[in-house]
């Protein structure tokens, strides 16, 4: 069961970035084609980048609302709880979640800062990344500090970018690079190939985990005519794609102390998964190159970690997945989340746990994981 000392830990939350971002920490060339939040004619609040405008869609900040008060429509600050994008006012909404820390991706962004690659300018998008960066470690978990873990975004379309981002990053104080979890479905080069070995090598010597974000590779391809909620149920295949991905490459060979968050994937899918990919493994590997390497089930348990909103069929068999590769995400302010119950209903769904295992799925594996000791 989860006791009273737990300090439970969010690993998949989300900050709005609030209108100004941008304008007080790009470099004053950039700021006038920079991203800047302002209302528009219809009274709705409108991020415009290069001259494009686009809108917050509402799904991403409902946090305390009714679900039958819930859409797509776009959505303005005045509409959300203030807790999505003032520091002050999200630590009394973790506190009335009963969450004591999060870790943080971006909305404007996207999960992984992937909006830039489609950018003209791409020193302007680089820009906009190391800006966001800054903002996360001065600003968001600067004025939270022992609640908020930094993570950090790089310029994915630029390996050379990218690694010296991270470096950067990592050196300030980020504690996770959020990446895509399928390179090849945006464009860019898989993790099958070197192309990402400088930046996954500097991951690995300083032991800074990846988080990737289900939809950072794209949605799932559902029948034109489906309702939105069929999307939204298969989000958790990007997940095990990535996880079925990764054990079958050569990454974990190549970098030994690399490890992986599959955030918001759920992981009652994953004793299957690993049971198929090492079944295929065994029986496969001598012809596809794969001889030599580890057997997949082996590969996730030092390396990849399943993270869960609500589900309770991955806790009913925790034991096929291992009680160190689980952690817990509440995905405030986003339509999943359970604010202000998070702790109630996770108290629940761990009941049946031994104490020292509920802890380590609510705080111990996540402080572990993002080397994030207690302060209190």
């Amino acid at each position: 069961m989860l006791t009273d000392d737990v300090q439970v830990i969010s690993v998949d939350d989300h900050v709005v970035e609030h209108p100004n971002v941008w304008r007080d920490r790009l470099p004053e060339k950039y700021k006038e084609a920079g991203p800047f939040n302002s209302r528009d004619a219809e009274g709705r609040d409108a991020w415009t980048f290069e001259g494009e405008v686009s809108y917050a869609v509402g799904l991403n900040a409902v946090a305390g609302k009714k679900f039958e008060d819930i859409g797509l429509e776009p959505l303005t600050f005045d509409d959300m709880r203030e807790g999505c994008y003032v520091p002050a006012e999200r630590l009394k909404d973790m506190d009335a979640d009963g969450i004591h820390a999060q870790l943080c991706f971006p909305s404007f962004p996207g999960f992984c800062g992937s909006r830039f690659m489609a950018a003209k300018d791409k020193d302007l998008a680089a820009a906009c990344i190391s800006a966001w960066n800054d903002w996360m470690i001065d600003e968001w978990a600067g004025e939270m500090p022992g609640r908020q873990i930094p993570l950090a975004i790089v310029p994915l379309w630029d390996i050379e970018k990218a690694t010296a981002e991270a470096k950067r990053i990592i050196d300030r104080g980020a504690r996770t690079i959020s990446l895509t979890e399928a390179p090849h479905a945006i464009g860019l080069p898989s993790y099958h190939t070197d192309h990402w070995d400088p930046l996954l090598a500097v991951l690995n010597d300083a032991e800074v985990p990846m988080s990737v974000h289900f939809g950072s590779g794209g949605a799932p391809t559902v029948a034109a005519e489906a309702p939105f909620t069929t999307a939204i149920a298969l989000y958790g295949l990007n997940s095990q794609m990535a996880t079925v991905d990764l054990v079958n490459s050569q990454v974990f060979t190549k970098f030994p102390k690399l490890k992986v968050a599959l955030s918001e994937g759920g992981i009652g899918w994953i004793p299957y998964i690993l049971e198929r990919c090492d079944y295929t493994w065994e029986r496969h590997r001598w012809y596809t190159g794969m001889e030599n390497s580890t057997k997949p089930s082996e590969l996730f348990r030092k390396h990849l970690y399943g993270c869960f909103i609500a589900d309770d069929a991955g806790l009913a068999n925790l034991d096929l997945i291992g009680e160190d590769n689980v952690m817990f995400e509440g995905d405030y302010p986003h339509s999943d989340c359970n604010w202000p119950h998070a702790r109630k209903l996770l108290a629940e769904s761990l009941a049946h746990l031994p104490d020292a295992t509920a802890a380590k799925v609510a705080e111990g594996n996540a402080r572990k994981l993002f080397n994030f000791p207690r302060t209190s």
